[in-house]
């Protein structure tokens, strides 16, 4: 706790660094920045090649964006195809993506078994981990406590710094399999000593997926459905990767591009996940979504819902931003596969779970955002309902609390951001540095100290 002094020396520092840190929006252009890496059109600078995945949205003509279907590749194969195939099945497929991103081609029943018993024999943390690293320091933020827990697990590897190939493999599964456990401990923790709930610690299970683990370890009871395991396990594969881009994964590339080890690097896509920008849109339109139905008595009088996302997308419901949460995205214009994909199945478990109104509620939201977007921007526009548009009502219908909405996505992401490290070191050995432009002057006269005058600010307007 700050005293008062101590306030006002905050509040003339901020204001100091607000004043001084500032760049004239004008430069960028002079300059022709980036900015956030992006072109004038709005597509991604081209700043590196990769072979795990592709993110498809609209191709170019004469330098202008032209929408078209999403698709998501893994290693070359149509995100649908892939969860057609172990679906059709009846299998869990977390494992065998995680398998694919890694080493670049799909297992063999042998190898798959090989690979499914070597996670199961590293989900399980260190002795005194669970102690000493989580519930005597626990967190009120899940991932906040991923990130520390991944810091501290390189003091667990005897040799953490190699990075061989084959050892950043050991490391990539090792990290792989025990994200599960360190996001359900964190909770439990986070549950027990703020919020003053029963603490439960229920040990991983070597014979379950990931999907089943988790439902395990974060259910005081233990007890969940096939269904509810083959939903989340759907969700670990849409989540798994994102081609080389997103904001994560570049983190993921930038940090290991240094020669560091692999518990910063995945440290580092941590933590750029958690920004709100990034990993916590789904929680938003959650949020959203329970303020369009406290707000709208009926649910199937469409106009009643248009009017309302009309007041939402002109800044006057909601959080009053003009967004609609889950529509929209940079790559994506009249589809995101990952959303196509997880809408047919979360129709499934809303039948099972009596909630299919709701479900119903969101194919609404998603139908006339399209239709108020072309009303508001033109006929030409195109948008799409993105992956977070569904995977928070999932999420919701799985009973899994919103705090391990985004952690849950980082354990997913493990595998991808461990597959763009290995192919950072293997094919780039250069390390990633751009260039900045320096606006600050030249020849600034360096003042003796008794000589400087007193910063003056303007009172703070009531």
């Amino acid at each position: 706790m700050l005293s008062n002094k101590e306030q006002e020396v905050m509040d003339k520092l901020a204001k100091l660094a607000q004043k001084n840190n500032l760049i004239d929006p004008e430069l960028y252009k002079r300059y022709e920045v980036k900015r956030g890496l992006r072109n004038d059109n709005g597509t991604g600078v081209l700043v590196g090649l990769t072979g795990i995945a592709e993110v498809y949205g609209y191709y170019i003509i004469d330098g202008e964006k032209v929408p078209d279907e999403g698709v998501l590749r893994y290693r070359g194969i149509p995100l649908k195809e892939l969860c057609n195939g172990f679906q059709q099945e009846g299998r869990f497929g977390f494992e065998e993506t995680i398998y694919l991103l890694l080493f670049g081609k799909l297992p063999t029943v042998e190898a798959l078994t090989d690979f499914n018993e070597t996670l199961g024999n590293h989900r399980m943390l260190p002795d005194g981990f669970l102690e000493n690293m989580i519930l005597k320091n626990p967190s009120t933020d899940i991932m906040n406590k991923i990130q520390r827990s991944i810091l501290v697990s390189y003091s667990y590897d005897n040799n953490p710094d190699d990075i061989s190939i084959r050892n950043i493999i050991r490391q990539s599964i090792d990290m792989i399999a025990k994200m599960p456990a360190i996001m359900a401990y964190g909770y439990q923790a986070k549950q027990h000593y703020y919020n003053g709930e029963s603490l439960y610690i229920h040990m991983p299970q070597k014979h379950y997926s990931t999907a089943e683990n988790i439902l395990h370890l974060i259910r005081p009871d233990n007890h969940f459905t096939a269904k509810e395991a083959e939903l989340l396990d759907l969700c670990l594969v849409i989540h798994a990767e994102h081609g080389g881009g997103n904001n994560s994964a570049f983190a993921t590339y930038v940090v290991s591009s240094s020669g560091t080890d692999t518990y910063a690097a995945l440290s580092a896509a941590v933590g750029a996940l958690k920004g709100p920008k990034h990993g916590g849109a789904n929680r938003k339109v959650l949020e959203m979504m329970a303020d369009i139905k406290e707000h709208v008595k009926d649910w199937d009088d469409c106009g009643q819902v248009y009017d309302y996302l009309k007041k939402i997308a002109q800044k006057e419901a909601f959080d009053k931003t003009g967004l609609i949460y889950g529509m929209g995205h940079a790559i994506y214009t009249k589809s995101d596969p990952r959303a196509v994909v997880l809408e047919e199945k979360a129709l499934e478990l809303a039948v099972e779970k009596n909630r299919v109104e709701e479900f119903k509620l969101y194919e609404n939201v998603e139908r006339l955002s399209k239709k108020l977007f072309k009303e508001l921007k033109g006929e030409d526009f195109v948008i799409c309902a993105n992956v977070d548009f569904y995977s928070g009502f999932v999420y919701d219908m799985l009973n899994i609390p919103g705090e391990l909405y985004t952690p849950l996505f980082a354990v997913a992401r493990t595998a991808g951001w461990c597959a763009h490290r290995v192919e950072q070191l293997i094919s780039e050995q250069r390390i990633i540095r751009p260039a900045y432009k320096s606006v600050s002057g030249r020849n600034v006269t360096y003042v003796p100290f008794a000589e400087r005058v007193p910063e003056v600010f303007e009172p703070d307007s009531e």
